[in-house]
């Protein structure tokens, strides 16, 4: 375990592979922390250097009090990155870490080269939506949202197996105001017009089961980008690295190749 302490914040991250290799940076999605990568990460070329971290209010980072803004998990990321002094890093983001992803290449085209954007969008849901998800989570914690929010990660396959039980834990174990301080930052968010602009490379990855970030939904995103490719997993939800590492490892050790970046 590492923290890095920056001016702001305290970050918890973690490096694996080769510190010297091209740096791979993984951000996680709302109520997960970094061990949301752990399968695909043997999978993967073993000559990068992968970067994982919690974001602020998730894992074993700082969780400052709500709201946060997507502009300040930005800055998190980009200070982290700085702090470990990487440049034109693979940026790979699922869900709110994809718009995080989006959010840092508009602003730091030096931190990042090419980008993944996995099951996520330029702009996620409704304010309506947001704001019954934190009424609910104010009112009885995030417990009260684990089955419904299960049923959106994961497809049928994987909700019937005794792995579910692990991720329902590690969701209800976020911190209630980290939860809701990311659903405001998710809340605020439409980058449909930055990322339009953005110009480098970019894989899309979707579930065909997600319940969170349809496919469609992430497709549209991923089509605002020139030259972007975009990736199915059939029978996986919201987070398809934890239901099917091997087909997600195969498709992002795919495109690490095509980037020259393994």
């Amino acid at each position: 375990m590492k923290i890095a302490k920056l001016d702001h914040i305290d970050l918890h991250y973690r490096v694996d592979g080769n510190p010297n290799g091209r740096p791979v940076v993984f951000a996680n999605s709302l109520g997960t922390d970094l061990r949301l990568w752990d399968a695909v990460l043997p999978l993967l070329p073993q000559g990068n250097c992968y970067i994982r971290y919690d974001k602020r209010g998730h894992g074993l980072s700082d969780c400052p009090p709500a709201p946060y803004s997507m502009g300040t998990l930005v800055r998190d990321v980009e200070a982290l990155l700085d702090h470990l002094n990487v440049k034109d890093a693979l940026f790979v983001g699922l869900s709110i870490g994809g718009m995080i992803a989006q959010g840092l290449a508009v602003k730091r085209m030096d931190l990042v080269r090419a980008m993944v954007l996995s099951n996520t969008a330029a702009k996620i849901g409704q304010p309506a939506l947001w704001e019954d998800r934190i009424n609910a989570v104010r009112t009885s914690g995030i417990a009260a949202l684990s089955d419904e929010v299960m049923d959106r990660w994961f497809g049928a396959d994987f909700r019937a197996t005794p792995e579910l039980a692990a991720w329902k834990n590690m969701l209800e174990r976020q911190p209630d105001e980290g939860y809701i301080g990311c659903c405001q930052a998710i809340s605020g968010t439409d980058f449909y017009t930055p990322t339009s602009g953005l110009r480098l490379p970019t894989l899309g990855i979707a579930g065909s089961e997600d319940g969170s970030t349809p496919p469609d939904l992430v497709r549209e995103t991923v089509e605002l980008i020139p030259g972007a490719r975009f990736e199915l997993i059939r029978r996986a939800g919201h987070l398809p690295c934890v239901e099917n590492p091997a087909e997600y490892a195969r498709i992002l050790s795919e495109f690490m190749t095509e980037v020259g970046h393994a």
